[in-house]
């Protein structure tokens, strides 16, 4: 029985499924990767299943998934190299005006369908570009800094900004990168994202409003 099951959610890979990005955490169990085939996107960790597939092994240069027909290796694009946790501690940049900081503060509405079609072209993008680094309070993460963030893409159209320090998104703290990757599949189906930051040490509140 168990083996039908199994042979029942493994089926042949799609033609054009992809790594299109790998988060690496110091166990391996809690490493991430994003997926992409057929137009849609998933982030999945070690023993889930996605597009037909098992994943039986996440490394920082490659995903390796179990099909039907064998195991398929799958190698993350050269431009897009994978993050690691870093452990350095940043401190968010000052100097920006009070007032350009409440008007990246505002609600934001976008396409739903604009946003999807923007993240399959965009995602590789912004995994290769934007950088972050933890901040600590003590021995825990509390967020993290965008040291940099990539112009144009949905992240700055939603207003985040390179210094912000990202603590939260829809009340979800962000305490290590595999949370914020895991996050993901939620956020595809959600209405409103929240993500509360740091700026310039005061806390704002960013929202997107998707339609």
């Amino acid at each position: 029985m168990l083996a039908a099951v199994i042979l029942a959610v493994l089926s042949a890979a799609p033609p054009d499924l992809a790594a299109v990005g790998i988060v690496l955490s110091p166990r391996p169990e809690s490493s991430v990767a994003i997926l992409r085939a057929d137009g849609r996107t998933r982030v999945v960790g070690p023993g889930d299943t996605a597009f037909g597939g098992r994943v039986a092994r996440i490394t920082s240069h490659s995903v390796v998934l179990e099909f039907e027909d064998g195991r398929r290796e799958l190698r993350l694009a050269a431009s897009t190299p994978p993050a690691r946790a870093a452990r350095a501690v940043a401190t968010p940049p000052a100097g920006e005006p009070a007032d350009r900081a409440g008007a990246d503060a505002a609600a934001r509405v976008l396409e739903r369908q604009e946003v999807e079609r923007r993240l399959g072209t965009e995602i590789p993008r912004i995994l290769a570009e934007t950088t972050l680094l933890p901040v600590s309070d003590g021995s825990a993460t509390v967020g993290f800094t965008l040291t940099r963030v990539p112009e144009g893409t949905l992240l700055t159209d939603a207003g985040l900004r390179p210094g912000d320090v990202l603590t939260h998104v829809n009340d979800v703290a962000i305490d290590s990168l595999p949370t914020l990757i895991a996050l993901w599949p939620r956020l595809q189906s959600a209405s409103t994202l929240r993500a509360q930051v740091l700026r310039n040490g005061q806390p704002i509140s960013l929202t997107v409003t998707l339609r």
